[in-house]
């Protein structure tokens, strides 16, 4: 098991006091959770974290913050936010998490603050697309036992800068030991207009179902909308102009701010993705590691052969 977040730090346990004193009494607030609230802390010899600090009257319960921990304990890739310790001390529930410079997805894309710092561009998307993609493949495939997720949204998205993404929020995640046999329905958590439509109907949870809630990320990155339009999802709001082959209509889906400055058999494969991920029976949907070398080769091979008549 790899315990570091990065070559010279180890997971360790805090004191509390320590963690009041680099949070200067949980005084920057750079984030918000279901359950939680994230804090900047600053320590002594210059690093920089995030202290979540899980609130009870948020509805954060001990157990929950132990299975966090126990998960977060396993994992570790580029594109996931590392653990750097933890404390339960005082009634307390800190996590001290990886500090990521910049804001979310959600608030780079669908915040006045963040469109002001110009518009991601259409490699941009691609490449924040692929290193999201790149961590479910390594929670689905290469974490033992699985993980699924289950909150896969653009504000459990941290940019490291425009190019480049780290999925976070482990508060929801199941193991997959827990449920891959699972045939007994839990209950649906998730964020309204990601959560896969078979779970919601069934309450059935599998890898799949994050492979739904990246589904409406891409379509969310292709259009610049966010997941819920009105009374209806993106999905739903999207569906006849993603399932038409005239790539003019496809065009017709993007976001404005993009003035039509994308790659497009890019643009082709993303849909394409997006529409397969989508899927209402679970089972037909790719897998993350199938995602993955569909939108890596897209990267690769932008400029695509034309056909030859035959």
């Amino acid at each position: 098991m790899d315990s570091s977040v990065d070559s010279n730090a180890t997971i360790r346990t805090y004191a509390l006091e320590e963690l009041k004193m680099a949070t200067k009494d949980f005084k920057i607030r750079i984030g918000v959770g279901a359950t939680s609230y994230v804090y900047l802390a600053e320590f002594g010899d210059g690093r920089l974290g995030a202290v979540k600090r899980v609130m009870e009257e948020r509805g954060g319960k001990t157990k929950m913050f132990l299975d966090e921990v126990s998960v977060l304990l396993r994992i570790s890739h580029p594109n996931l936010v590392g653990l750097m310790g933890f404390c339960l001390d005082k009634g307390e529930q800190l996590l001290l998490l990886e500090y990521v410079p910049n804001k979310s997805l959600f608030e780079r894309m669908h915040t006045y603050h963040g469109q002001s710092s110009g518009i991601l561009s259409w490699s941009n998307r691609l490449n924040i697309a692929l290193d999201v993609a790149r961590a479910l493949d390594y929670l689905h495939s290469v974490a033992d036992p699985p993980v699924i997720h289950r909150d896969v949204k653009s504000s459990n998205i941290l940019l490291i800068n425009d190019n480049h993404a780290k999925l976070a929020d482990f508060g929801l995640c199941k193991l997959g030991n827990d449920v891959v046999s699972a045939t007994t329905p839990t209950k649906v958590k998730g964020s309204l207009g990601y959560v896969d439509t078979y779970y919601l109907n069934t309450g059935l949870v599998s890898p799949r179902s994050d492979v739904y809630s990246f589904g409406v990320l891409l379509l969310e990155l292709i259009t610049g909308l966010k997941s819920v339009q009105g009374s209806m999802t993106l999905a739903e709001w999207t569906e006849e102009c993603r399932k038409n082959e005239n790539v003019e209509v496809l065009i017709g889906m993007l976001d404005p701010e993009l003035n039509g400055n994308v790659d497009i058999e890019q643009l082709r494969v993303l849909v394409d993705v997006a529409n397969s991920a989508l899927l209402e029976n679970s089972e037909a949907r790719p897998t993350m590691t199938q995602i993955v070398h569909k939108i890596s080769s897209s990267i690769l091979e932008p400029q695509s052969v034309p056909e030859l008549p035959v």
